[in-house]
């Protein structure tokens, strides 16, 4: 008898480290309470239905078969994706009824793409008794996201979904895939804010921002951002705005390893000042803010109980992360909201504190 098994996985808030994982870079992320949770009963056939509790009234259904996947640019195609690329990998799956549902707010930078990714392949691996371990999980998630759905992202979403926690950040080096999780100062905690701009990775500008790193360790003659010195002085001879792309990037990674640094030496304000001058490099270098992102982060800032906030996420709407005095998280994030809506018309939510 085919028994229904629940299994879930995380969102992911990266606290530094953004464009920098498909540059062979490193990242800083954490596991949000937020979850996806999948409740899935196999088939005996190749059919797969599926709904989404989080989707409108007449959108929640959805069919396809196992072994004959079609991309709809609909939010299936996530679970085609992970069908596909399990088959490709050479996992062996049947037909499945799967009802999902989420905690983590869809285009706000905490990553449900790559929660449902993981949380589908969880529950395929349990229902099937497949023996599927986290990286290979994730390396599942990443192709049903950049083959199938088609968006040019790197691997730390799905990596964040499949090994992290929430109480510790995790660092990863995505060319390797090594990893270790770095505990938060005990002086601080986090606080995250929705903008109130959705935001989607699966074309437009985050496209054309990975295609100009690929020109520019073209130009340079690496295999990625991540192998340029920081005062390598080609950099500044590359053409804007491949040299201010490189610039970031490079930086930024310097910026990871400096915040995980911290965060062992239990230094919360160095940690603080290594993200606000990502959210500077982001908003200058890389041009992936916004005005009203900036605000949210310039509001944060401007609080003496704030160590330090940025855009987290692949930028142009999400969300703000910010690494806030300890017990001071909540009364910041709704003092953040009330400022935010005084100066801009939209309204924006705390979402973690």
């Amino acid at each position: 008898m085919n028994e229904p098994v629940v299994r879930d996985a995380p969102g992911r808030v990266n606290l530094i480290g953004e464009h920098t994982d498909y540059n062979d870079g490193f990242v800083l992320p954490i596991a949000t309470p937020q979850r996806t949770t999948v409740t899935l009963t196999p088939r005996d056939d190749r059919r797969a239905l599926v709904q989404s509790a989080s989707m409108p009234e007449g959108e929640r259904d959805a069919e396809f078969v196992v072994g004959e996947e079609r991309r709809a640019g609909r939010w299936f195609d996530y679970v085609q994706g992970v069908t596909q690329a399990m088959r490709q990998r050479g996992w062996q799956l049947r037909g499945f009824h799967a009802f999902i549902e989420t905690g983590v707010p869809l285009g706000s930078g905490l990553s449900s793409s790559a929660s449902l990714e993981i949380a589908i392949v969880r529950a395929l691996d349990a229902a099937f008794q497949l023996g599927i371990d986290p990286i290979e999980a994730a390396h599942i998630g990443h192709r049903a996201e950049t083959d199938f759905v088609g968006a040019p992202v790197g691997i730390m979403d799905q990596m964040a979904a499949s090994l992290a926690t929430i109480d510790a950040a995790l660092f990863l080096d995505t060319r390797s895939l090594a990893f270790e999780r770095v505990p938060i100062p005990g002086t601080a905690e986090l606080l995250v804010v929705d903008s109130g701009i959705v935001h989607s990775h699966a074309g437009g500008e985050y496209r054309v921002r990975r295609a100009e790193c690929e020109e520019a360790a073209r130009r340079l003659g690496v295999r990625a951002l991540r192998d340029v010195a920081a005062d390598d002085p080609r950099i500044d001879r590359l053409p804007d705005p491949l040299n201010r792309r490189t610039r970031h990037v490079v930086t930024e990674n310097a910026r990871v390893l400096l915040v995980r640094d911290a965060f062992l030496r239990r230094d919360a304000p160095a940690a603080g000042a290594a993200m606000n001058a990502s959210h500077a490099s982001m908003r200058d270098d890389f041009n992936v803010s916004t005005p009203e992102i900036d605000t949210l982060v310039r509001i944060a800032q401007s609080s003496a109980d704030v160590f330090g906030a940025r855009l987290t996420g692949g930028g142009f709407g999400g969300a703000i992360v910010a690494l806030v005095r300890k017990g001071r998280a909540r009364a910041e994030g709704d003092a953040v909201v009330r400022a935010y809506a005084a100066e801009v018309e939209r309204r924006a939510s705390v979402l973690i504190a």
